[in-house]
């Protein structure tokens, strides 16, 4: 099979486009023919060393596609039915073994493209609003990176919520996307940014913050989060955040921080099955999930410059040759 494999750490072009030897569904296994697969923000810690990996190996994680054969022991899958998942590496390729208890069916009127491309954000999205922390309807949450794959989903689930919501976007034509998605209010990264927060909180600042970008707006988070608030840092798209004194965790307000993942949130296979299935229910009710960029396979290497230049909006896709 074609894949795509890094072969070591370093920039886009260590992503590299060949052939090797399809992968073998082990007992509680399902080998499904990718119709779709996911680029995300991890892929690309990964693939420069920010996070453990040890090449050469296949990067990739999300996916969706046709089931083409099963391994002993499974019964809740079958060949031919579409199934998508989010915690399986080696995903960027045209073949992909999948554990069937991670594996998630894909309802009817949901594309391979979405399902494939926005699992992990959806997951993400739903633990963010039900898990890291609780915003209630009426609270107002701000959101930096609105128009990225997250944003625009956590945006449109937290109205659903009937939580007002406040994001952050570096163009306009950001800003246009994040108001499409429902944000009450869209504001630019800028020195301005905490009195605007304040402003639109008549002084007193959000419930809740959700960072994923780091490093550039972790001060922020802080200074726009009201007393006893929670900032909710879950990425590090403009680098991690440096050690910082917890005392300042006082003096800011009694605040709260969290460092979550996903994988602690899906961990329990029934945990995945619930929130799969809230999330991808809301896509096939009307829940719009916008896939932004689609790239061949072969192409990678410029998925994850463009990302990484935060040149993307919405969802990122390969597409197997």
């Amino acid at each position: 099979m074609h894949a795509v494999q890094v072969t070591r750490h370093g920039g886009p072009d260590v992503l590299g486009y060949g052939t090797i030897d399809d992968p073998i569904p082990g007992p509680g296994e399902l080998l499904v023919r990718t119709g779709a697969v996911g680029v995300n923000f991890i892929d690309t810690y990964l693939r420069r060393g920010l996070y453990p990996s040890q090449p050469p190996y296949v990067p990739g994680t999300e996916g969706a596609g046709e089931v083409i054969s099963v391994g002993a022991e499974v019964t809740a899958f079958a060949p031919g039915d579409r199934v998508c998942w989010c915690d399986t590496n080696g995903s960027y390729a045209e073949l992909v073994a999948v554990s069937a208890d991670r594996a998630v069916a894909i309802p009817d009127g949901v594309p391979d493209e979405v399902a494939g491309s926005s699992l992990l954000r959806g997951l993400t999205a739903h633990y963010l609003l039900d898990g890291s922390a609780h915003p209630v309807a009426g609270d107002t949450v701000l959101m930096h990176a609105g128009a990225g794959g997250v944003g625009l989903i956590l945006t449109q689930l937290a109205k659903r919520k009937g939580i007002r919501v406040i994001t952050t976007v570096s163009t306009d034509a950001k800003a246009e996307l994040s108001a499409s998605a429902g944000a009450d209010h869209v504001l630019r990264y800028g020195d301005d940014l905490v009195a605007q927060v304040r402003e639109l909180t008549d002084g007193k600042g959000v419930q809740v913050t959700y960072d994923g970008v780091g490093a550039s707006t972790f001060d922020q988070s802080l200074a726009a989060t009201r007393l006893r608030g929670t900032v909710v840092l879950f990425g590090a798209a403009s680098g991690p955040v440096p050690p910082f004194d917890l005392q300042r965790l006082n003096t800011e307000g009694s605040l709260s921080v969290t460092r979550p993942t996903l994988a602690h949130f899906i961990a329990d296979p029934d945990e995945l099955a619930w929130r799969a299935s809230e999330y991808l229910g809301a896509v096939a009710d009307g829940l719009d999930v916008r896939v932004g960029q689609r790239y061949r396979l072969a192409d990678a290497g410029q998925a994850h410059a463009d990302l990484e230049s935060r040149a993307t909006t919405g969802s990122t896709v390969l597409v197997p040759n």
